[in-house]
């Protein structure tokens, strides 16, 4: 599937994202992203950002600025949403302009 999709000219980070790679790494049987649908896509990115990246500005400045948790939940949920919603349609995009099918519907020969 990825020699597939590298002949196609996709990157390594669109047909195989880090993320995606360290989840098959983990035994996660997932479909690559660009088989995924919109809602999907939106939960999975925007899931792993909103951790993340709340994380990060927890040990960063919300911890010493005293923050307080509804706030920071608050936060991590917007911005993962975002997130998550321009990743999806970036990745749906490659994946119509492609015209590749779901993967259930995959093949190896699109």
């Amino acid at each position: 599937m990825r020699r597939q999709l590298s002949e196609r000219k996709i990157v390594p980070g669109i047909a195989a994202p880090p993320f995606w790679r360290l989840l098959w790494k983990l035994g996660i049987a997932l479909p690559p992203p660009l088989f995924l649908g919109f809602v999907p896509l939106t939960l999975l990115c925007g899931g792993f950002f909103a951790v993340l990246w709340g994380l990060v500005m927890y040990l960063a400045s919300w911890r010493a600025q005293g923050t307080p948790l509804p706030t920071m939940l608050l936060v991590m949920l917007a911005a993962g949403a975002l997130f998550g919603l321009i990743m999806a349609a970036v990745f749906r995009s490659h994946a119509r302009r492609l015209q590749l099918p779901a993967w259930r519907d995959y093949t190896g020969t699109h």
